[in-house]
């Protein structure tokens, strides 16, 4: 078992695993699924993989329910548990295409980046860095899409 930490999502526990479902003719995995008609989760799975194209939800920094003390270290966790949700789909950072920030300080551009930089082994995918409010008091929130190489 494993805590993910999501927006707004301070209490939820969760077992991993891909769970394989077939729609509309295409192959969809899930990462963390949440079924329609579920009241007691947030509605949304955490990713989705359509073929070799995975779609990775809103991923933020949080430890134990707490706002880390610094950008540089949400920055981290945040990376690490976008990294964790990529290998639960066999993938690497590598894979990720394009990648959006979103971001509550604009100040912490540059922390956010030193720590960015620490994750890739390849190519930086495209990316969006925008200032916009983030749910619980965080600075950041990703969302991202990777195509296995």
């Amino acid at each position: 078992m494993r805590v993910r930490h999501h927006v707004a999502v301070f209490t939820a526990v969760v077992v991993l695993g891909l769970s394989p479902s077939l729609v509309a003719g295409q192959d969809r995995q899930y990462v963390e699924p949440v079924m329609a008609g579920d009241t007691v989760s947030l509605p949304f799975s955490e990713a989705v993989l359509v073929g070799n194209t995975l779609y990775v939800g809103g991923t933020v920094g949080m430890l134990y329910q707490q706002v880390p003390e610094t950008a540089a270290e949400e920055a981290r966790l945040l990376m690490e548990y976008l990294q964790e949700t990529l290998a639960d789909a066999d993938m690497t950072m590598d894979d990720l295409v394009s990648v959006q920030v979103f971001c509550s300080d604009l100040a912490a551009y540059a922390d956010f980046n030193r720590v960015y930089r620490t994750f890739f082994t390849r190519e930086y995918p495209a990316r969006a860095f925008v200032g916009a409010e983030v749910l619980g008091g965080l600075r950041f929130e990703v969302t991202a899409v990777a195509v296995r190489r």
